[in-house]
């Protein structure tokens, strides 16, 4: 199974600072490539720049919830649940799972 992970592109992993303006203050965000990549899909499905997405994702959870810690961590938890929502089968990562047996079997 570590192979699996151990396997993927460095790119995936290597970290970039990216720099926006949101709520007209100026403000850094560093993300692995995995995750930039992933943002860029899903404002790319939204009509939008990152940059706008990003802006928008940031005052909704703001309206929401009044404040917005850590936006970083917000923004991979986005991530991981837009992959999960258009989740693909890797054969090889499939295979590997070993069934658990309901007690009731």
């Amino acid at each position: 199974m570590c192979n699996f992970f151990a396997h993927q592109p460095q790119r995936n992993y290597e970290s970039q600072t990216r720099s926006l303006r949101i709520g007209g203050h100026c403000t850094s965000i560093r993300l692995e490539m995995a995750f930039w990549d992933t943002l860029e899909e899903i404002a790319a499905k939204e009509s939008m720049s990152v940059g706008k997405f990003l802006t928008t994702l940031y005052n909704e959870v703001l309206d929401h919830h009044g404040e917005v810690n850590n936006f970083a961590s917000l923004l991979r938890c986005s991530c991981l649940i837009y992959r999960s929502k258009s989740m693909v089968t890797v054969p090889e990562f499939k295979a590997t799972v070993t069934p658990i047996l309901d007690a009731a079997e």
